[in-house]
């Protein structure tokens, strides 16, 4: 027993070391994403392994029309997708990507890995942030209620809820996840309009007025606090759970690179990698015990909410074109 445990083990080395070896000698690994700021990753990645990892970031909105085109012209430069998970679950049933299932994810929870081909690693968590040296932390919200209270007219900054298909996925996910009853969510929605928030065009623009000064808090991503730092960002620590769309990863059928493909993969659900993008970019990531450098955040309950169908995010934007019109 303890000579075949041994041959196990040399064996098991001896594959690693190969796919170490194919993933060296095709050189180059090709990531599409929609994530941002993970350059300090891609170039971690080149030290650990020894190939060079080639990073493009699509946003969501081009995301689909970018990959299918690619594909579907048979010249898809891309080894690994990683994207929303109702992008790449579209893209599986399109036949884009390919099974493989991560050694790297055995420790992530078990609703994490969808189908032996997409592997969830992160929430794009959304939340309240603030101008800490303009609101004391005591005035901050508590719960999301407290954004319709007066004090905060024309202070808020938010993506247009008419447009913004994740602020608009963000709004549902309140209604079908943290308040009690529609009327309810309903009061809170028509009270935040009152309060005649300013729109931008997602949550990119968010943190510059407030870190300004022209408003004082915004509905955006508790991430920035990292990555606009030394700005004046803190995050309101409301009672209720933060919110987020799940992301995800999964390798391309017929890659280029498909060892590096694999290699990447592996390293990219790493407690390394993860832990390399919670801190540098603030990113809430699924790897058991890690947690971006925020304060309070490895207390705070976050949760994954589903992303609309084109339908409802269409009919879910009109209506609130016209609630926060009015």
């Amino acid at each position: 027993m303890k000579r075949l445990l041994v041959l196990l083990l040399v064996l098991g080395l001896a594959s690693t070391a190969l796919a170490a070896d194919n993933a060296k000698a095709e050189g180059k690994v090709a990531f599409y994403a929609n994530i941002t700021a993970i350059e300090p990753l891609m170039e971690a990645f080149g030290k650990a392994t020894g190939v060079e990892g080639q990073y493009t970031r699509i946003s969501t909105s081009k995301y689909l029309a970018t990959v299918l085109t690619e594909f579907e012209a048979g010249k898809l430069q891309a080894d690994v997708l990683q994207g929303p998970l109702p992008v790449l679950e579209y893209l599986k049933e399109k036949g884009v990507l390919a099974p493989y299932t991560s050694p790297a994810a055995a420790g992530y929870p078990d609703w994490t890995r969808k189908d032996g081909t997409i592997q969830l690693f992160g929430i794009e968590y959304v939340g309240l942030i603030y101008n800490k040296e303009l609101v004391k932390a005591a005035d901050a919200p508590k719960r999301y209620e407290d954004l319709t209270d007066p004090k905060w007219k024309d202070k808020i900054v938010m993506a247009d809820p008419s447009t913004h298909a994740t602020t608009i996925a963000w709004l549902i996910g309140l209604k079908e996840n943290v308040f009690e009853s529609e009327a309810d969510w309903m009061k809170f929605i028509k009270g935040l309009a009152a309060n005649r928030p300013m729109f931008v065009a997602s949550f990119g623009p968010t943190p510059a007025p407030i870190e300004s000064g022209e408003k004082l808090i915004g509905i955006s991503m508790p991430k920035y606090i990292i990555t606009k730092a030394p700005a004046p960002l803190d995050w309101a620590r409301v009672e209720q759970p933060l919110l987020g769309t799940p992301r995800a990863i999964a390798l391309v059928k017929n890659a280029k690179h498909p060892h590096a493909a694999k290699a990447f993969m592996d390293w990219w659900l790493s407690k390394d990698a993860m832990g390399l993008l919670s801190t540098k970019v603030g990113e809430y990531v699924l790897a058991p015990g890690v947690f971006p450098p925020i304060d309070g955040m490895d207390k705070a309950k976050v949760i994954p909410i589903r992303e609309l169908s084109d339908k409802e995010t269409k009919e879910w934007g009109e209506k609130f074109k016209t609630i926060f019109a009015d």
